[in-house]
């Protein structure tokens, strides 16, 4: 089986030359990234230690041991960060972590099939949900308690309550 993970953050490039680099932290709480231990790339392959040096314009600013100068932070850009599902603090009630919706089925308020939990996203204006319908179409829709009304994790499923513009009953094979 393989282990479940979690990117909690990413490269968007080097700062200065001597091999700091610009960290977008997906934690709650931004700096919290290098509390989890040590960090690893998305296949496991590599592992990193984050020394939070500072905070710039929506990014931490790091260091890694090996990492001195320029081009080598340059050569991180785009790397992701990922601790082991359990190595994150158990989500408090009414709360999950993103992660855990990936791949949960989505089913309207009647039970009816209604597709799988593509992603979730945040691009400035609140989360959105992105969903792969059973037709195959992929919609986006916004995250919230009156289009997602009800998280069962335990079943992995969602039930979803689109907005009438958006055709409620999808058809597979359409």
């Amino acid at each position: 089986m393989v282990e479940a993970k979690v990117c909690v953050g990413v490269v968007t490039g080097a700062h200065g030359v001597r091999g700091q680099l610009r960290v977008k932290s997906f934690t709650r709480k931004p700096r919290d990234i290098a509390a989890y231990g040590p960090l690893s790339d998305a296949e496991g392959r590599r592992q990193f230690t984050l020394d939070i040096i500072g905070a710039a314009k929506g990014v931490l600013l790091a260091r890694i041991a090996g990492v001195d100068d320029r081009d080598a932070a340059e050569a991180l850009r785009g790397t992701e960060f990922y601790v082991p599902r359990d190595a994150l603090p158990p989500p408090g009630e009414d709360e999950f972590y993103h992660a855990d919706l990936i791949g949960a089925s989505a089913v309207l308020a009647d039970g009816a099939p209604y597709g799988r939990v593509l992603a979730l996203h945040d691009f400035g204006a609140g989360d959105m949900i992105e969903i792969e319908r059973v037709d195959g179409a992929v919609i986006v829709l916004a995250f919230t308690r009156a289009v997602v009304p009800e998280i069962d994790l335990a079943a992995g499923r969602i039930v979803v309550d689109p907005p009438r513009e958006i055709d409620a009953r999808p058809e597979a094979g359409e």
